[in-house]
């Protein structure tokens, strides 16, 4: 079991490590960090149950409905209620690019608790590709969540309820594409492949912009300084 548990949680920390590494204006403090993480592996079993009875009871047939409802659906709804009324008012979330981090948190707390449970099931022979995949997903999902409140906390015009409406709807098309390549594509590795790399290259292109954001922040509060000495 030590083993499982290992091969479920190293991925998750280390896109964790990775992305909070990236802070390059003043990292998060670890707790808040964790915390967020913790909250994310909870929301785990309340998902995992609703999506369960929904199978057993059939509510929801065919690729695409339990692709973008039952699985994108509820789990991107879940991380994005408790960032939104968790984090997005804390204290700590004090420039653009702590969405990044808050928002890869949580969904690598909830990547972390599916994946050992699993690995459990099925062996730690998919470990590999469940990193590659089911896990990395979660994560970028996690980062482009979180660039959208990031962008939408700091906005000073009237822009904000879009961007709040993106941070859901974005990671909620993704994912739901996403799965909906695994339900329904007998040859889907060819296709969840050159989805991956996008995906990879969409992250890192939120990850590089939030850096621009919260950099042309700091200038404002510096100028905002300046003018009122």
């Amino acid at each position: 079991m030590l083993v499982v548990v290992s091969a479920g949680v190293a991925p998750g920390l280390a896109l964790l490590s990775y992305f909070y590494l990236r802070d390059q204006f003043g990292q998060e403090p670890i707790l808040t960090v964790f915390k967020t993480f913790l909250m994310g592996a909870v929301i785990t079993f309340p998902i995992m149950f609703i999506q369960y009875i929904m199978s057993a009871e059939e509510i929801i047939q065919g690729s695409l409905l339990s692709a973008f409802l039952s699985a994108a659906l509820f789990e991107e709804f879940f991380k994005w209620f408790v960032l939104f009324f968790a984090i997005y008012q804390h204290a700590e979330f004090d420039e653009p690019f702590d969405g990044i981090v808050y928002g890869a948190s949580i969904s690598l707390g909830f990547a972390t608790i599916e994946n050992i449970l699993y690995l459990a099931a099925n062996g730690v022979g998919f470990a590999l590709g469940r990193a590659l995949l089911p896990v990395s997903s979660h994560a970028l999902f996690g980062v482009i969540m979180g660039y959208y409140l990031g962008k939408a906390k700091f906005q000073t015009d009237k822009s904000q309820k879009r961007w709040l409406f993106y941070s859901f709807f974005v990671p909620f098309v993704l994912h739901g594409l996403y799965d909906f390549i695994l339900f329904s594509e007998k040859n889907w590795l060819y296709f969840i492949l050159p989805f991956m790399l996008f995906l990879w290259w969409l992250g890192l292109r939120k990850v590089k912009h939030a850096h621009l954001l919260t950099k042309k922040f700091y200038g404002r509060k510096i100028q905002e300084k300046n003018a009122s000495v």
